[in-house]
């Protein structure tokens, strides 16, 4: 070889170490990826690559060469986790990476290998889910949880156990007649879609940079440095892996493994497939592929395991992979399309978001018209141009973005865009505070925001105020009927029939359904404030704890952060929004309007008819989302919990329901199917309505 070909190889190395460190830092610890997942692995095989070809006996491994790249070992300087402001803990056994591939060849190759190394004719695997998640160790000594550690660089991560001990699946002891004296049980923190998804429109809402992905939020909400803001986002854990453990031949197999997870009432993934063969194995592979859709973790491939430990033994590893194991990685769909249009919205805070105007273009079963671009950062880094052609795809599968533009096909015409200095809707000139991402619009009376406010305020997660939707919201704000969110309690009959589209009758369904409203849940009031970083869970925590709205204006900071599940951060929020004449001004108004402003039972929900009864969701749910589910449940007094216990009252299970429905049926709790629970909602309601 050339000292030329070298030099150029050992330049090309550093390039590559460079990116990959950078790519890291955006991807494991500000949760902010600019690449996909196939990129990465793209760019991680060829850094593997030519590490081996430029040091194929290990001699430099801590050294530097005569070009002056170091180096170091692979395995613990990428895919590294670790924050400086986090408490750090030793694995007792290194969690390795596993080696991807996204090609049907190099599976069964990995087969091949396999088999000469084990000197058999025919292997038996495990085939499950790859959740993309946080990957974590659990440690149990005697039966008892210990820690929770990050992977970290594998040896090495950091410790994590007070964001999770509110998880409630995740078992704090070991209940068994026979446990392994010591044990590290790996798994991974996910996020579900519908949470997700709910994050990131609050984040939205306020201006706030959105989460790509369900597994960067996870990987943020984990390293929350207060575990009570930790608490509010709502973390699950699944269980699939076995590091350290004594003695070190309790399990012989990784399918019986699985099964005592399953007896220690563990939550694990709803696909386990034990096959004899690799074709057998890829079967299953392209079955999984088919149900992914429906689980309600991210799932962006299939992990294949040796099932025989004394085999994984045998094969043993390589320096960042085990030799047993390797994870085929699902494809993400991508279109290309015509960006035809960038517009521009505002939001009830202010914050201005930037919306991709597609041709229409077919994308994981739907169609898809709209993307949006996050803030004007984004558009300049990603220098996005109207009517540009640009490659789409589903963020976690659920929210469609422009990943990149094709620059071979752009017109030579096209002018970079520029954003505004003035609102779209009022003129006033846009402001954007020091290390916030989004422009946002000062003016508190833009229509566009009050209309936002009103829109949430009636929405049906807040007060449910039905027939007030966009439309009639925006004829309301465009009148002048309505300029703060107490009008609405001043609107009658005559006031609507003013407007095109209102009749007798639709004009007093409207004021029927707002004075229905006054004698909502006072946790509804609440939410529907809009109070930053105050959603559906923290509004009922402060509706238990105060019994009507004065009392919150009295409170303290430290008032609020002594409630569990509320943390600093929005504490202080609380404080800012209740010393704020304008609101305090519409409070009293609406008080005086003879809105309920107050808990008058103590405690939501307590006299209804579904107070006590506990509700778990499990499967992939196909009639409605999770939300509206826990919406219709707890607006029955009913309560949704996250695991399977005995006070448990019922289960309800859709397709691919897994170790909960197992759970339910071992305890002889009820199991609903979906159409069974609609019945029982039904029947509930209208029983309710005759009382």
């Amino acid at each position: 070889m050339s000292s030329d070909s070298t030099s150029a190889k050992e330049r090309k190395f550093a390039e590559l170490k460079s990116s990959l460190e950078r790519h890291d830092e955006l991807y494991y610890r500000k949760a902010q990826p600019e690449i996909s997942d196939q990129e990465y692995d793209c760019l991680k095989r060829d850094f593997d690559r030519l590490k081996s070809e430029l040091d194929p006996l290990g001699l430099f491994s801590e050294e530097t060469d005569q070009a002056g790249v170091q180096f170091k070992e692979a395995t613990l300087e990428v895919d590294d986790d670790r924050l400086d402001s986090s408490q750090s803990h030793n694995h007792a056994e290194v969690m390795l990476s596993l080696d991807n591939t996204y090609d049907q060849s190099e599976f069964f190759d990995f087969d091949k290998r396999l088999k000469k190394i084990l000197d058999e004719d025919c292997l038996t695997y495990v085939v499950e889910p790859k959740i993309d998640g946080v990957a974590v160790s659990l440690s149990y000594e005697k039966g008892k949880l210990q820690r929770a550690v990050t992977r970290g660089n594998g040896v090495q991560g950091d410790i994590i156990t007070q964001n999770l001990l509110h998880l409630g699946e995740l078992p704090r002891e070991i209940i068994s007649e026979q446990i392994p004296d010591f044990i590290e049980i790996r798994g991974e923190i996910y996020m579900e879609h519908d949470e997700f998804l709910r994050i990131n429109q609050e984040r939205e809402e306020l201006g706030e940079p959105l989460y790509a992905n369900p597994r960067n939020l996870a990987a943020g909400t984990v390293k929350l440095l207060d575990p009570k803001e930790a608490k509010q986002r709502n973390l699950k854990i699944v269980l699939y892996g076995l590091g350290a453990c004594q003695p070190n031949d309790y399990f012989k197999t990784q399918t019986s493994f699985h099964q005592s997870l399953k007896d220690w009432s563990f939550p694990v993934v709803e696909f386990v497939k034990t096959v004899t063969s690799a074709e057998k194995a890829w079967s299953e592979i392209c079955q999984l592929d088919e149900l992914r859709h429906g689980y309600a973790y991210p799932t962006d491939g299939a992990v294949i395991k040796l099932d025989s430990r004394d085999g994984q033994d045998i094969a043993g590893r390589t320096a960042k992979a085990p030799r047993w194991a390797i994870a085929y990685k699902f494809e993400s769909e991508r279109q290309t399309t015509i960006l035809e249009d960038i517009i521009l919205q505002v939001g009830r805070t202010g914050a201005i978001t930037p919306v991709a105007c597609l041709q229409p273009v077919q994308l994981a079963g739907t169609l898809v018209s709209r993307a949006s671009l996050h803030n004007a950062d984004e558009i300049q880094r990603k220098d996005i141009r109207i009517g540009d052609c640009v490659v789409v795809e589903k963020a976690g599968e659920i929210i469609p973005q422009v990943v990149e533009v094709v620059m071979g096909k752009r017109p030579e015409s096209l002018s970079p865009f520029t954003f505004p200095e003035n609102c779209p809707t009022c003129e006033n000139q846009l402001s954007r505070t020091e290390g916030e991402a989004a422009w946002r619009c000062p003016n508190q009376n833009c229509p566009d925001q009050l209309k936002g406010r009103i829109e949430y305020f009636a929405s049906r997660g807040c007060l449910d105020i039905e027939n007030l939707g966009e439309a009639v919201v925006g004829q309301l704000v465009d009148s002048y009927l309505v300029t703060r969110l107490d009008d609405l309690y001043r609107l009658d009959s005559s006031k609507l029939l003013a407007l095109e589209g209102f009749a007798d009758k639709s004009a007093n369904n409207l004021i029927d359904a707002i004075d229905r409203s006054k004698t909502q849940d006072f946790w509804r009031i609440l939410c529907g404030l809009g109070i930053k970083h105050v959603g559906t869970s923290a509004s009922k925590d402060l509706a238990r704890t105060f019994s009507d709205w004065r009392q919150l204006v009295e409170a303290s900071l430290e008032d609020f952060t002594a409630i569990d599940g509320i943390g600093d951060i929005m504490a202080e929020s609380l404080v800012e929004f209740f010393q704020n004449p304008l609101n305090l001004s519409v409070l009293e108004s609406m008080e005086s309007l003879g809105v309920v402003l107050k808990n008058e039972l103590g405690e939501v929900g307590l006299s209804t008819p579904w107070a006590g009864v506990t509700f778990v969701l499990t499967g992939a749910l196909e009639k409605f989302s999770r939300q509206d589910a826990t919406l219709q449940i707890e607006g029955l007094g009913g309560k949704v919990s996250s695991s399977v216990s005995k006070k448990t009252s019922y289960v309800v299970a859709g397709p691919g329901a897994g170790s909960k429905l197992n759970k339910a049926e071992s305890l002889d709790i009820a199991v609903l199917n979906e159409d069974q629970f609609l019945a029982f909602l039904e029947e509930t309601k209208s029983q309710s309505d005759e009382n």
